[in-house]
């Protein structure tokens, strides 16, 4: 379980390819604190911790995870946002994050204001999951709250801080991002179903 507040950008180092999976490496300023068997979100993605040498340690992602996430797009030298499972009974900053990536998304529009940037995303709506105005929803492992919620698209703020430390500040109309929509709010939507 995961609350959606990046704790570091990490640094992609090695890609290697074994049969259909991918393990990657990333530096990192909190790899000395992990340990094998540990979970991190990378991008929002849940990935287990396999190999840890000093500033460095290596998670594997499986065809799953490949096929739904822009983690199969990674290259060396991208920026990863990551954040450790939280502790029970640490403050929820964020909102209640799973780490399973409901689906991927397009940037559409990056408009920058005096202090702030909006990001528009455009989404696969037949898959089912929806937003709502002021709803939360995780973009790259990132809590943020929903504006201009739309069928397939929505927008969200970026302040300074958020842009400054996560990968929000490379992405571009035409990024591929994580998205995993409220769980809350996919119970709901689930349960509206099963009664109609």
């Amino acid at each position: 379980m995961f609350t959606g507040i990046i704790e570091d950008l990490g640094v992609v180092k090695d890609l290697i390819k074994d049969k259909e999976n991918l393990n990657i490496t990333i530096e990192s300023n909190i790899a000395n604190e992990l340990k094998i068997d540990q979970s991190v979100a990378h991008n929002g993605v849940c990935l287990t911790v396999v190999d840890l040498k000093s500033v460095k340690y290596t998670v594997t992602a499986i065809k799953e995870t490949l096929d739904k996430s822009n983690i199969g797009g990674l290259k060396v030298n991208d920026f990863v946002n990551l954040e450790r499972a939280m502790k029970l009974g640490d403050r929820l900053d964020g909102h209640i994050v799973q780490g399973h990536v409901d689906q991927i998304a397009t940037c559409i529009d990056v408009k920058e204001f005096d202090g702030s940037w909006e990001y528009t995303f455009k989404y696969d709506a037949s898959l089912g999951n929806i937003t709502i105005e002021k709803g939360s929803i995780t973009i790259n492992g990132v809590s943020l709250t929903v504006i201009d919620s739309k069928k397939d698209a929505f927008s969200v703020a970026i302040i300074p801080y958020t842009y400054k430390h996560t990968n929000f500040n490379s992405l571009n109309i035409g990024s591929i991002v994580n998205l995993e929509f409220d769980v809350i709010g996919k119970y709901i939507s689930k349960l509206q179903k099963m009664k109609a």
